[in-house]
């Protein structure tokens, strides 16, 4: 699987999951530690990597743009930001969520659940 980390996660997360055998790169590779999000979420989509964050305005641009992609794995709630645990949490999940991801989701890890939601996000009332 391919994966581009954000700004709010540590690069040794993207070092990890390539350690793991993805691809995966943090967007201080890049160059793209100080893009806006707009940016980093279009390189996602343009790489056909699966965004990995933190931070939740990729939810909102996914649904502000009804896209099917990119995908997102978003990290919510009080757990560990480091990257050992993180990453064992997206291993450990990896074989259920992947065929989620790769339809378009997004995939919600939260300390005691992980949900997760098809894209494109649609109104209810569409």
């Amino acid at each position: 699987m391919r994966f581009l980390v954000d700004n709010a996660l540590s690069p040794a997360l993207a070092a990890l999951l390539r350690d793991a055998g993805h691809h995966a790169l943090h967007v201080r590779e890049i160059g793209l530690q100080h893009a806006e999000d707009d940016i980093i979420f279009e390189r996602a989509a343009a790489d056909s990597c699966v965004l990995v964050s933190a931070d939740t305005d990729f939810s909102t641009i996914l649904a502000t743009r009804s896209a099917s992609s990119p995908s997102l794995i978003l990290f919510r709630g009080d757990g560990s930001r480091k990257a050992d645990h993180l990453a064992s949490v997206i291993m450990a999940n990896l074989s259920e969520v992947a065929p989620a991801l790769d339809a378009g989701s997004i995939v919600i890890f939260e300390p005691s659940r992980v949900r997760v939601r098809a894209l494109p996000i649609v109104d209810a009332e569409d």
